[in-house]
């Protein structure tokens, strides 16, 4: 079995190779002639009964001209991207290119492609998207045809050149679709000309390294009525304010191990030769605890990435309002990023978000370990789940328990939107909320 996985992972590597070759040196029609060419090939061995090998010889004959003319094109190109920071899943990434004829002679009817870093998974995440997809959990983008590659990171479109003289600057804009969250990289472009028959393309490539990071999907949420209450927060205006630049201290005090370092009052350190640092004052305020399910044995699935956009939509929305947000979460180590109040901002989440892998390789009680260590500082906790079963339901239990204000949103596979039991969320069935991948919108519009 394995043995046969290897050889459909390295057929599957063989052919897209071979497509993304094909599409980039073909025109459109140059493809429909190519595949004219293959449907005539298997035709014409009957020569009997058909005529079909004369069509496979001009078709041929057509292509190897095409091929002749564009075998050579050494017109040397300067090319600079201006590329923004961030994108967002589903949304076009527009920038500009400003590209340079280095030759002696004006340059006409090009086409410039760009490049992306070869998309192609390891042979661990194929084998585990094919078994996912018998489960029905392959990951697709659901705004997009069904066959779409889950691999792909964007769709990038040609994009053609007006004239360019000799040693010209002309600046185009180009857009691409994101269709994956994380660091959409750029290897490269290409300048393209097609040979007078308009079936095949020479390409100068021009190497242009860079990376734009594509934040997750977001929906929009209702006005809701979060969870918690003020809650008593060491640090008190220390953590809630421009942390390492408040003044507002009431007393000064020796030096203890363990203080930061950025409270240490230097001016009285240097009239009595001793660590000094000030004292804040506490403070009651909000702080909301975001927790992210990232338990799943398949990468790239569908309900792993709408798991995140929920995350990300509730995280833009609660940094709008007067109160902390600690995002906790599992990867290759157990994390707890807080943000709000002059912390790190909406964007700075977002940048967390998009990074954010699947855990493979430590069970779903880490988790819990690390939000019930948490527990005594929240106002209230949002829970986004990828399932319901007895872990998490227990989770959720210990939450209760321990008096946690909780919003829990359960996010399913397409298909299986049956009737969850809330369990231990069965008394505050408003804040108890089951999502269907590819209907997310739809489903936070009911949020109350």
């Amino acid at each position: 079995m394995t043995l046969l996985l290897h050889l459909l992972y390295r057929l599957y590597r063989i052919l897209s190779s071979l497509r993304y070759w094909a599409q980039r040196h073909f025109t459109q029609a140059g493809l429909g002639v190519l595949a004219a060419l293959v449907a005539a090939a298997m035709l014409a061995l009957d020569t009997d009964n058909n005529v079909v090998y004369q069509a496979f010889t001009l078709l041929l004959f057509l292509l190897l001209i095409a091929a002749g003319f564009s075998w050579t094109f050494g017109v040397k190109w300067s090319v600079t991207r201006r590329l923004p920071r961030f994108g967002t899943v589903g949304r076009p990434l527009r920038y500009s290119l400003v590209v340079k004829n280095l030759a002696a002679k004006p340059q006409r009817g090009l086409v410039l492609l760009e490049k992306l870093t070869d998309p192609r998974p390891s042979f661990e995440d194929w084998q585990a998207a094919q078994f996912g997809a018998e489960h029905g959990t392959r990951s697709f983008r659901f705004s997009q045809p069904r066959r779409t590659n889950p691999f792909k990171p964007a769709i990038v479109k040609d994009l053609a050149l007006p004239l360019v003289s000799p040693n010209q600057e002309v600046e185009v804009n180009n857009e691409i679709m994101p269709l994956r969250r994380g660091l959409l990289r750029f290897e490269g472009v290409a300048v393209a000309r097609p040979d007078p028959l308009g079936l095949c393309r020479a390409l100068t490539k021009v190497p242009l390294p860079q990376t734009a990071l594509i934040l997750p999907k977001r929906y929009a949420l209702p006005s809701l009525a979060l969870p918690g209450q003020h809650r008593y927060q060491a640090g008190g205006v220390a953590l809630a304010s421009n942390v390492g630049q408040s003044e507002d201290f009431i007393a000064l005090r020796d030096y203890r191990h363990g203080d930061p370092l950025r409270h240490i009052h230097w001016r009285s350190w240097a009239k009595t030769g001793q660590p000094v640092v000030k004292e804040f004052e506490d403070e009651f305020f909000v702080r909301h605890g975001l927790v992210l399910d990232t338990f799943t044995s398949t990468p790239h699935s569908a309900v792993f990435e709408e798991a995140v956009s929920v995350a990300a939509s509730f995280a833009c929305t609660l940094l709008t309002q007067e109160s902390l947000l600690d995002l906790l979460f599992v990867g290759a180590q157990s994390y707890c990023f807080t943000a709000g109040r002059g912390l790190a901002q909406a964007d700075q989440m977002l940048e967390i978000l998009a990074s954010v892998v699947p855990c493979r390789n430590q069970p779903f009680r880490t988790l819990e370990h690390l939000v019930l260590n948490h527990s005594s500082v929240l106002s209230g906790c949002i829970c986004v789940l990828m399932a319901w079963d007895e872990e998490r339901r227990e989770f959720v239990r210990k939450l209760r328990t321990l008096g946690v204000p909780l919003r829990v949103v359960v996010v399913m596979a397409p298909g299986r939107n049956e009737a969850l039991d809330p369990g231990p969320m069965r008394e505050e069935p408003e804040g108890f909320c089951v999502l269907e991948a590819g209907r997310i919108e739809e489903g936070l519009a009911k949020l109350k």
